[in-house]
């Protein structure tokens, strides 16, 4: 009677090698497969079950590890051989699994077709008993056409299952090691190992959440979604409890998965990152206090915008000063913040392409606030960009500078007020110079005729005969009218100056005027006969005016004519939209273009010699005092002298 061979169980999460492995291990008829599971918990269930003389237990498995579910085997089927069946280099998982009670442990790189030999040599002595049964005919394959050899392929199935990094990583200096699919180490670096601050293996057989300070629940998470999700990258941070200082670490958690996606087991990376988090905190602290700092100032509108030129931030200086609250403003663009005229030249956008352009721009301007009111603003505009040099928007600070301006303007305006009064103090000092002058001029020669007129006849009146007692008599008479003249000018410049002149207006025939005026001409100044002087006095118009002080004007253009034109001087009378017209014109070449500016100013005379250089002034002045002015208007090639123009107001209707 056949001898019963010795029963096995295979458990393993891919269901690839569970079918290599049956497949093997029941062509070998070295041991009979009773039953096979994917994962710890089953493991414990087929144990309990079939109570088998061997149980090949794959380690890295969703679930319920074979490193967790070894205890539970044993204590359901103690007899049982447990051999721990893994595609991780031995290292500390062997002495592991011995402590746990394994039997042994196999590399998943052996051999396929040793590996039923290997299982038998774990059992004890009396449970070797391999009879004729061990060696079936089929174990033999006749026809390699018809069966292709199965080695190949069955160690390629267990060969994706190896180690993927089997290379040596002891010397990384990243924390690298190797886990079962619920987290267990079974392979841990040096530099992984100086990081937790134990020994390599030391974390050999260790469950991986009991080193993140209490967060296995984040460990539990990022294999759930390599198992479950399909996740190909879990990051998880946390503080590294068992260090002699405290640390924060990143891991970093990567699925090995054979040709199906199934996932073997996992890949661990970790990294020390508490410099980074500590230099990351100080920066998030840091900005919080800028933040905090921008966020109070409030003399400062200190914002950012976005690269289209839209409000992205707002303090509360921004919010004094504009007038928006945060979330009226936010998303808008800024070109509210200027008048009109500036947003139709496109000057806000000017201002963006500037500071992208150079860094940086800065002007003073005017700007509205959120009432429309305008406020003169210090503007700065800073580009930003990232630490990759994108740019990511534009800073700006505004400030109120209103009050600034005001004061500078006061400023300017009582320095320009100063120098315009020192102007006035100088052209005053000089107008005196020159009145003296004028004066003295003016006074010498009549003032030496009268004397010496005066001497002369005292001296030899018996002497002289009656013609020449005569001549000297009007002489003087001339002197003493051109004093007088002198003097009126002066007086009446001087009252004009000071505002005092009174009028006396009344209405009044301007035909009358002008021939009164023409009378005293004719009697005081020499040269000033019949034909010197023609007057066209029709149509009569009447006028609201000071007689005296109009006749005193209408003198002073026919002398002036006289003085510097040349004879004959024609005078014309009018009326024209509401005013009455003096026209004054005499035979000479008109007035030089280098007097023009200086025309009716005071002392200005046109040879520099002749003359007070008042008689126009006084006569524009007079003539303004009645509302009317008087004015030049240039000649013609055909008749160059110009013509003296006063304009006078006519007697309102009804008051004729």
């Amino acid at each position: 009677m056949p001898r019963e061979l010795p029963t096995i169980v295979v458990i393993d999460d891919s269901t690839e090698v569970r079918a290599v492995i049956t497949a093997r291990l029941r062509l070998s008829g070295l041991l009979e497969v009773v039953g096979e599971g994917g994962d710890g918990t089953e493991a414990v269930g087929l144990a309990f079950q079939h109570q088998p003389s061997l149980l090949l237990l794959d380690l890295s498995m969703p679930v319920m590890d074979g490193l967790e579910a070894l205890p539970g085997i044993l204590a359901v089927s103690p007899a049982t051989q447990v051999v721990v069946y893994s595609g991780f280099d031995e290292g500390g998982l062997a002495q592991s699994a011995e402590e746990l009670g394994a039997a042994g442990f196999i590399e998943k790189s052996l051999p396929i077709d040793r590996l039923a030999g290997e299982l038998l040599a774990k059992l004890p002595e009396h449970h070797v008993v391999p009879g004729p049964r061990a060696r079936p005919a089929m174990t033999v394959v006749a026809d390699p056409a018809a069966h292709p050899p199965i080695r190949g392929r069955d160690q390629q199935v267990l060969d994706e299952h190896l180690e993927r990094f089997r290379e040596v990583f002891e010397q990384a200096a990243i924390g690298m090691a190797t886990m079962t699919l619920t987290g267990s180490i079974v392979r841990a670096n040096r530099a992984l190992s100086d990081l937790m601050g134990c020994k390599p293996h030391e974390l050999v057989g260790l469950d991986y959440g009991r080193l993140t300070s209490g967060r296995g629940d984040l460990l539990d998470a990022a294999l759930f979604d390599i198992t479950r999700m399909s996740a190909d990258i879990v990051h998880l941070e946390h503080d590294v409890s068992d260090a002699s200082e405290k640390r924060k670490v990143l891991a970093t958690l990567a699925p090995v998965r054979d040709s199906r996606g199934q996932a073997l087991y996992v890949f661990l990376q970790v990294q020390d990152i508490t410099q980074q988090r500590a230099a990351e905190e100080e920066l998030r602290r840091s900005e919080e206090r800028f933040r905090l700092l921008v966020e109070a100032v409030r003399d400062y509108a200190i914002f950012m915008l976005d690269p289209h030129g839209h409000v992205a931030s707002w303090n509360a200086g921004a919010e004094r000063i504009k007038g928006y609250s945060a979330t009226e403003i936010i998303g808008q663009h800024f070109r509210v913040f200027y008048p009109q005229e500036k947003r139709d030249e496109q000057h806000p956008e000017f201002e963006l392409q500037q500071a992208l352009r150079t860094g940086q721009y800065g002007e003073e301007g005017w700007r509205l606030r959120k009432d429309g009111t305008r406020f003169w603003a210090n503007v700065l505009i800073t580009a930003v960009f990232n630490e990759m040099g994108e740019h990511i928007g534009f800073a700006k600070v505004t400030r109120d500078m209103t009050e600034a301006r005001r004061v500078t303007e006061q400023r300017e305006a009582a320095a320009a007020a100063v120098a315009a009064a020192n102007e006035q103090l100088q052209r005053a000092a000089e107008e005196q110079r020159q009145f003296l002058a004028v004066t003295a001029h003016e006074l010498r020669t009549p003032a030496s005729v009268l004397g010496g007129t005066a001497d002369t006849l005292s001296r030899h009146w018996s002497e002289l005969s009656a013609d020449d007692r005569t001549r000297l008599l009007h002489s003087m008479s001339s002197s003493a009218v051109r004093l007088q003249r002198l003097v009126t000018d002066l007086l009446t410049t001087s009252r004009l100056d000071a505002d005092s002149l009174r009028l006396r207006p009344a209405p009044t025939s301007l035909a009358v005027l002008v021939a009164t005026a023409i009378e005293t001409v004719r009697s005081t100044r020499e040269g000033a006969g019949a034909g010197a002087v023609t007057a066209h006095l029709e149509p009569d118009v009447q006028v609201l005016a000071d007689p005296g002080r109009l006749v005193q004007a209408i003198e002073n253009l026919i002398g002036n004519a006289l003085h510097h034109g040349a004879p004959p001087v024609e005078i014309r009378i009018g009326s024209a939209r509401g005013v009455a017209r003096v026209e004054v014109t005499d035979a000479g070449d008109g007035v030089p273009s280098e007097v023009l500016k200086r025309l009716f100013q005071r002392f200005s005379t046109g040879d520099g010699a002749r003359g007070t250089g008042l008689g126009l002034y006084i006569a524009r002045e007079l003539a303004r005092a009645h509302d009317g002015d008087v004015v030049y208007e240039p000649g013609t090639p055909d008749q160059p002298a110009g013509t003296f123009v006063l304009t006078v107001p006519l007697v309102p209707d009804g008051d004729t």
